[in-house]
């Protein structure tokens, strides 16, 4: 061995980089993808529990505060004024100082901007001009679980290969009552969206054919007429008995065998039948209704011309964060435990109130941007529509894509076309190896179930010949990976199992 070999514990000084993720940027991360509801309830919890923070509501904190035998004890002079807007609470900068990190890690959303006075409700397209947040009024919350609305629009995922089949359908799942019916006729849709009424009728009819059975009928005896079709059990009696359910309701049995030209026993047995069916396919999904959805943010033509894009006031929460209070008590704090639980609840109030006006600021973008893509859609209709990825959106306003996927979910846009969520106008696409147009993530999903539907017990396709044939014949330029991550985002199992089970049913 060398003389310079030396076997024996050690102290080495290593110098490295890396990224925490700090308790302060995951709470941060997870403001951003809360809907209103759940923002609401967050922001709630946070007023509980944190002597500092306090509900904008328009009252004068200081003025109760004069009246107390507390106040006279204090030196005014060293007091800071009642309690004051987020604009006093510090800038990004000071508040990442404060929790021993850079500011980035805080707001990691932010992009130029460090006043909260730059937090905005209002957003001209073309003057970029902003307006401030007034008067919010949350006083509903409801717990994060999966809805009828959810459940619909993953199922029609799977059903329609292209964006705008997709948003038409989207369209006709936010109009369904708490029942599951469809309180909107096609021909209104076609006009709001600018679509053919026929395309409208043919989406609609696939739409039917979702779980629940009876969701996304017109009227009862639609819903009824669903049910009993996918039982095989709607023969033309029964038709003329669902077009005669007001004499059904009024048991004018005779009435009747004089409009369908059966006999009572038969008339008894089909509205035997009938009672077996559901007439509120949707009232039992989950124990829950269809949500009443609230928009996040109003796109509306300015006097100009232009398109203005407003944040929804009344639903954002604002919080105040009350020095004065801070400095009433932290002068009568004598014990260091004390002191030092004070100073936290303090740099979380500043952090909560900042992040709040980033989450706006940054919903603000998101939307400002989609309305500049979709202009022609807005003003033309649905055929406009424009293919946009969560890429185009992040490189156009300088953020990272998974910000901008986080913002876009559980927010909804009203436009003169509708009521839309933000994450419907981004489609995922994979690029063509024949020179074609590229093919969007779904249409690729939707060409996958179709290959493993056709295929037979003896020749089970396997993720790699699947994406072969993608390749081959379709011009997808796909991987075998991708294959298998869309084949389980379906819910198909592998080619093993699907051997195994139709040979099974051989």
């Amino acid at each position: 061995m060398g003389q310079n070999m030396r076997l024996g514990p050690r102290l080495q000084i290593k110098q490295s980089q890396n990224l925490s993720l700090t308790p302060q940027l995951m709470q941060s991360i997870k403001l951003l993808q809360l809907g209103h509801l759940e923002l609401a309830e967050f922001v709630n919890q946070e007023v509980e529990k944190n002597p500092l923070l306090e509900r904008d509501e328009g009252e004068n904190i200081a003025a109760d505060l004069a009246e107390s035998d507390i106040w006279s004890e204090i030196d005014n002079s060293d007091a800071q004024p009642q309690s004051v807007l987020s604009e006093t609470i510090g800038s990004a900068e000071q508040i990442a100082n404060n929790f021993d990190t850079d500011s980035a890690n805080i707001f990691p959303e932010q992009v130029g901007q460090d006043s909260i006075l730059q937090s905005t409700t209002n957003y001209n397209a073309k003057n970029h001009t902003v307006n401030s947040v007034h008067n919010p009024d949350i006083d509903s919350y409801t717990a994060s679980k999966k809805s009828l609305s959810e459940d619909l629009r993953e199922q029609a995922a799977l059903m329609f290969d292209n964006s705008i089949d997709l948003l038409i359908a989207h369209h006709l799942i936010n109009n369904l009552d708490e029942r599951g019916y469809l309180d909107i006729s096609c021909a209104e849709i076609a006009t709001e969206l600018g679509a053919d009424i026929k395309r409208v009728e043919n989406i609609l009819a696939k739409l039917q054919t979702c779980e629940p059975t009876g969701i996304f009928a017109r009227n009862l005896a639609e819903c009824l007429a669903i049910q009993l079709k996918e039982r095989n059990h709607l023969d033309p009696l029964m038709a003329k008995l669902l077009d005669n359910l007001h004499l059904v309701g009024a048991h004018d049995f005779l009435a009747l065998e004089r409009k369908i030209g059966a006999n009572k026993e038969d008339i008894l047995h089909m509205v035997e039948e009938l009672r077996q069916l559901d007439p509120k396919p949707a009232a039992k999904f989950d124990g829950e209704p269809v949500k009443t959805i609230i928009a996040d943010v109003f796109v509306r033509r300015g006097n100009n011309g232009e398109w203005e894009v407003e944040l929804n006031s009344e639903i954002l929460p604002r919080v105040l964060v009350n020095r004065t209070y801070y400095s009433i008590v932290s002068k009568k704090l004598r014990n260091r435990a004390e002191k030092s639980f004070l100073s936290d609840c303090l740099q979380s109030a500043n952090w909560l109130t900042k992040s709040l006006d980033q989450r706006a600021q940054t919903i603000l973008k998101v939307a400002s941007e989609i309305v500049r893509v979709q202009n022609d859609f807005l003003r033309y209709g649905i055929s406009h529509l424009k293919p946009m990825t969560l890429k185009m959106v992040a490189e156009e306003i300088e953020m990272h894509e998974s910000t901008i996927s986080r913002v876009s979910a559980n927010k909804y846009i009203s436009t003169p076309r509708g009521l839309f969520e933000m994450k419907y106008f981004f489609t995922g696409a994979l690029s063509s190896n024949i020179g074609g147009q590229d093919h969007s993530a779904k249409s690729v999903q939707h060409k996958i179930k179709k290959l493993i539907d056709e295929e037979e017990a003896n020749s089970i396709l396997s993720d790699e010949k699947i994406a072969q044939i993608l390749q081959k014949k379709l011009g997808v330029d796909i991987a075998r990976r991708t294959v298998a991550k869309y084949r389980e985002a379906m819910n198909i199992p592998s080619s093993v199992i699907r051997r195994r089970q139709k040979k099974s049913q051989l």
